[in-house]
């Protein structure tokens, strides 16, 4: 197996480790939130999600620009487009469960939203593009491994109203992303340089780090998104 697939397996691998053996993160996995606090995760959910795109035109045209990797940087682009919508499926979700929001009212992002997005805008501005493909390994393997899953126990629970309608986005996302983790393993095998490998592999282990401090103490995900900007 390619090394680098292996060492992202592994970052994987340990994040769903420290999901499940983490309380907070644990009660979402099983489905045993409240409305107030899966409105808390949409909401910083919605936060990271919204840059995406944004984030992928960014990188391929960086790469485009400097005739690196040209494949890799239509790819980007072709994938900014696919992406479109994905955070309004978090908007219908917030509405289905009687938490309406609107884009220009979002919730203050906690301290490792706030740090994903940053590092990510980063990388792609100044650092090297190519590591938003660790960024968008680990989420979609994420994805793929707990997104099914957890809307079902939500559903199955029945702790939120409306929950029945309020998955869109997990299930959109466990349904998608098998198929863009295999594109990704694909990609892998063909980078050569090291240093994009290396960059790929560090922000895969950031992402996954700042992931599970969305979880952190009483600042989490759940409870950061009670406050929306002034």
């Amino acid at each position: 197996m390619n090394t680098l697939v292996e060492t992202l397996d592994t970052t994987v691998a340990d994040l769903l480790s420290a999901l499940d053996a983490h309380p907070a993160a644990r009660r979402l996995l099983a489905g045993d939130l409240d409305t107030d606090e899966y409105a808390g995760f949409l909401g910083q959910t919605y936060l990271y999600v919204r840059q995406t795109r944004p984030l992928l035109r960014r990188a391929g045209e960086r790469l485009v620009r400097a005739g690196k990797a040209l494949d890799l940087g239509r790819l980007f682009l072709q994938k900014a487009d696919e992406e479109q919508g994905h955070d309004l499926w978090v908007l219908e979700d917030l509405a289905a469960i009687g938490r309406a929001q609107s884009p220009a009212a979002a919730p203050r992002p906690c301290s490792a939203v706030a740090a994903y997005i940053a590092w990510n805008q980063f990388q792609v501005e100044a650092g090297s593009p190519l590591a938003f493909l660790g960024t968008a390994y680990i989420l979609e393997a994420l994805s793929q491994a707990r997104a099914g899953t957890t809307a079902a126990h939500l559903v199955a629970r029945r702790r939120i109203p409306g929950i029945e309608r309020g998955v869109r986005f997990l299930r959109g996302h466990a349904d998608a992303d098998e198929e863009h983790t295999c594109v990704l393993r694909g990609l892998f095998a063909r980078l050569e340089v090291e240093g994009d490998r290396r960059a790929i592999t560090l922000s895969a282990a950031v992402t996954a780090a700042l992931y599970l401090g969305m979880f952190a103490g009483d600042t989490s995900a759940i409870n950061a998104a009670a406050t929306p900007y002034e």
